[in-house]
């Protein structure tokens, strides 16, 4: 196999010395890095130490005309199999949305045909913004891959989203991109775990969902080459590397990330979403009165996520949804499949003598428009992998 060619943006911005550790990973993974750096970026760190680890020259000027000699800047966007910008700050990501060329490194990005991948760092308020997340979304819809922001604290020293991904993790998302698969190119929406629905300052509704399934598919789904985005609620499973995690806790959250991750390939519907909320949940803590008397809680339901993608004008090609039931399991199943328009169902027993939520198993019965397809109990990795397979015959 010949060795895959990435071109590494470093920009401005205090996460640029972790480029630096992700361009030995690089290398130390076979592949070749070609680094360009902004001018903001070498106020981080020296185009010394980036040429050094890299093995070849950093470009840092569009108009070097020895550069341009040997290698003009339009060749080089395009001579890389992958162009990865790590970190993306957010005024870089707010020239690549508007179509903005002033320096070298947006030059590059305007000027290729060559998949782009962006890992996100910045300040949390930065992140938030309306105008980050719009032009967060153009990038989404231009084709553009997005690992990360990780939330933690910043340097700033601040907390919440934002960080930078660890360079392992835009390793693992830079293998996954450049997997030849049956999926490569199809980007798949998934949802994982709970939903939390705040009843007051300290207490909620919630389930026993792990979000392992949810994990297990995610991570089988990108072995097959897929761009996957992650949208998760407060879940136990650890966060599958190499993909776009979107990490929120209630419904409505999770209903606005959903919305905001299409147009997608497939969705595939894993989280155990709460059906209802509290309408107005307390400001503080529900006291006891010692009278004996339980407060009502006034719930309402919650936004059907699965039903407004199955039905909505972004409807993936294959929309997957998830059943847990405790009885009549296919026949639930089944009308759940029609009630929601979407394609397909994956249906499993939860009763708790089956050990299957919170549990390292699962057995599932697949519901199609041909029928009810049971099958056998398998480790939650395994069903993950046989349901990848399925997803992959279905839109190849």
């Amino acid at each position: 196999m010949m060795q895959k060619r990435i071109l590494l943006i470093v920009a401005g911005g205090i996460a640029a010395y972790k480029s630096l550790e992700l361009v030995r990973l690089l290398r130390g993974a076979g592949f070749a890095v070609t680094p360009v750096m902004t001018r903001a970026a070498e106020e981080f760190v020296t185009p010394l130490s980036l040429s050094a680890l890299a093995g070849e020259a950093v470009h840092r000027d569009l108009f070097d005309l020895t550069a341009e000699a040997e290698m003009g800047h339009i060749q080089l966007s395009r001579s890389a199999d992958l162009l990865v910008v790590a970190p993306a700050t957010a005024n870089i990501m707010a020239s690549m949305a508007q179509g903005q060329c002033d320096d070298l490194a947006t030059t590059l990005l305007l000027a290729t045909d060559t998949p782009v991948m962006i890992a996100p760092a910045m300040n949390v308020r930065m992140w938030q913004h309306a105008a980050t997340q719009r032009n967060l979304a153009t990038l989404r819809g231009d084709g553009i891959a997005v690992v990360g922001p990780d939330e933690g604290d910043m340097a700033c020293g601040e907390y919440g989203p934002g960080r930078l991904a660890e360079p392992a993790a835009i390793l693992d998302a830079i293998r996954a991109r450049l997997t030849e698969g049956p999926l490569t190119g199809k980007r798949i929406l998934v949802t994982s775990g709970p939903t939390h629905e705040p009843i007051d300052p300290v207490r909620y509704i919630a389930n026993r969902s792990s979000g392992a399934q949810g994990t297990a598919i995610a991570e089988a789904l990108r072995d097959l080459g897929a761009n996957i985005v992650f949208v998760t609620g407060p879940a136990d499973a650890p966060r599958p590397d190499g993909v776009e995690v979107v990490e929120v806790e209630t419904a409505r959250q999770m209903h606005d990330a959903v919305t905001a991750a299409l147009p997608a390939d497939a969705g595939v519907f894993c989280a155990a979403v709460a059906d209802w909320r509290m309408r107005d949940a307390g400001a503080s803590k529900i006291k006891k009165d010692g009278s004996g008397t339980i407060p009502a809680l006034d719930l309402v339901e919650n936004p059907d996520i699965l039903a407004s993608v199955a039905q909505g004008e972004h409807r993936p090609a294959l929309v997957v949804g998830f059943a847990a039931e405790t009885d009549d399991v296919v026949a639930h199943a089944e009308a759940k499949r029609a009630r929601k328009g979407c394609d397909w169902i994956v249906a499993n027993d939860v009763r708790p003598e089956t050990g299957i939520m919170g549990g390292s198993d699962n057995a599932v019965t697949l519901v199609t428009a041909e029928g009810a397809e049971p099958w056998p109990r398998l480790s939650k990795v395994e069903t993950a992998r046989r349901l990848a397979a399925r997803i992959a015959e279905e839109l190849a």
